[in-house]
């Protein structure tokens, strides 16, 4: 492999890491948003039965995914590189 193909799986890896750790942030964002909004309803009653926004966890879910795979494209286009 040519040398310019580590760089980019080692950028790609890094983007992934990116991506995932803004996923993160976003999603933390969001619940605490949501979670502040509850203290200004009168009724909390429709919020606690279940009406509730599920990608809280799915983004949070979705950044340690990305940042997995992100870490292991890093490691690869490392390796290759040093032992390649």
């Amino acid at each position: 492999m040519p040398l310019a193909d580590y760089f980019i799986m080692m950028g790609i890896g890094g983007l992934f890491t990116i991506l995932g750790l803004v996923s993160i942030v976003w999603g933390r964002i969001r619940k605490k948003r949501c979670n502040d909004s509850l203290l200004t309803r009168t009724d909390v009653r429709s919020y606690l039965e279940g009406e509730f926004e599920p990608e809280f966890e799915s983004l949070k879910i979705g950044g340690w995914i990305a940042i997995a795979i992100g870490l292991v494209l890093l490691a690869m286009g490392g390796g290759f590189w040093l032992w390649g």
